[in-house]
């Protein structure tokens, strides 16, 4: 597993709610990337709550969309937009839990169109949240227009988590 840098760290006017590490009121995620998946690690906190004690659906469905446009990036090397977004839910998603897993991977892709199954996992590793994503792939040139050059991995290899 290897750790993906940041794309649009030094780029101005960068602050995503979902991956930007300076964002003070963002969810600051970092991304992986393992054979075909791009995977999130994610702390959850009482202030993304819904319900007492449980994150809320919009936050989730935020981790989800999130990881789908690093999986573009990274596996496609491009940028994108979502198109669609199915989300269901399956169990409550305790906020006191210690860490999220986010995972998910290409299914198909026809022209700029792609399709990406992702699923969101508890600290038990029980699936809690299962989606399909379905995002636009920008051409090279909108995508350079969007300030994207590429999306690279650390050299170092780091342990299976």
């Amino acid at each position: 597993m290897r750790k993906i840098k940041n794309p649009w760290v030094h780029k101005e006017g960068y602050d995503c709610f979902g991956c930007s590490p300076d964002n003070p009121l963002g969810l600051h995620m970092e991304f992986f990337e393992s054979g075909d998946e791009v995977i999130s690690f994610w702390r959850p906190q009482e202030h993304y709550q819904g319900w007492i004690g449980v994150m809320h659906g919009g936050i989730l469905s935020t981790l989800i969309d999130e990881t789908a446009g690093w999986i573009v990036m990274r596996k496609l090397q491009t940028a994108g937009m979502t198109v669609k977004l199915d989300v269901h839910f399956k169990h409550a998603v305790l906020a006191s839990d210690t860490q999220l897993t986010i995972r998910g991977h290409i299914v198909s892709q026809k022209r700029n169109i792609v399709v990406m199954q992702l699923t969101l996992e508890n600290g038990n590793s029980e699936v809690c949240v299962e989606a399909e994503a379905t995002y636009y792939a920008f051409d090279e040139q909108r995508a350079k227009e969007m300030g994207f050059v590429s999306c690279e991995v650390e050299d170092e290899q780091l342990l299976s988590m």
